[in-house]
């Protein structure tokens, strides 16, 4: 399997002129919390109810417009199962937003949420965006996790939050699209920022070409 290289941030892509912009995100969480529905909702606006556990990594390619530009998202499907972490971690370095999943009618999948915190601290750049998504809000006879529970914990974190569901397509959408925004936002005040060589901040990942490995079918 091939892997990724960084994009170069805040920069047009000179090879390709049908996007100003590309942003990696990855969707990382316990496994069976919806992450793969919750990609092929936003990507190809279907769902289907059969669980087929994602291995190792697989990922889709959607184009978007925001702010009069047109951003290309490289969206990353990760497997949640312990074995497959040290693949799944070695996709974060370029990675510019994250989508945080728990399953709001599981308690360990919301147990897990620090830990995959910890993960992105430890493997990303510093800059890189999060938000917290409680998935399956259609479930909410059998929800273990209160929204509160969720708005608390991501207030804890300094992460924003949203409650959705893949099946009945709520708040897909607006989730990444929130994403997006606050991934512009950061790369605007960075351009308006001082040069971060001079200062010695950290630089976050910028844009270029990017490899990828074979597509895999997968659902979960």
């Amino acid at each position: 399997m091939a892997s990724a290289t960084d994009p170069r941030y805040g920069q047009k892509e000179s090879s390709d002129q049908n996007f100003d912009y590309m942003f990696k995100i990855l969707i990382i969480g316990n496994s069976s919390v919806g992450k793969t529905s919750f990609l092929f909702r936003y990507a190809d606006d279907s769902f289907t109810p059969a669980f087929v556990s994602t291995v190792g990594i697989d990922f889709k390619v959607k184009t978007i417009y925001r702010n009069d530009k047109r951003i290309k998202l490289q969206i990353w499907d990760t497997a949640g199962q312990e074995r497959y972490r040290t693949i799944t971690t070695a996709y974060y370095r370029g990675a510019m937003g994250f989508i945080l999943m728990y399953d709001i009618t599981n308690e360990e999948s919301f147990n897990a949420v620090q830990d995959w915190s910890t993960q992105i601290k430890t493997y990303s750049w510093d800059n890189a965006q999060v938000l917290l998504v409680g998935n399956k809000c259609d479930m909410e006879d059998e929800r273990v996790v209160s929204s509160e529970r969720g708005r608390q914990l991501a207030e804890h974190l300094g992460f924003e939050f949203f409650e959705a569901s893949a099946k009945d397509n709520i708040n897909v959408k607006q989730t990444f699209e929130r994403l997006v925004d606050i991934i512009c936002e950061k790369m605007s005040e960075s351009l308006d920022a001082a040069d971060p060589a001079v200062t010695g901040a950290k630089q976050g990942p910028q844009l270029t070409d990017q490899q990828t490995p074979p597509h895999q079918d997968c659902a979960c």
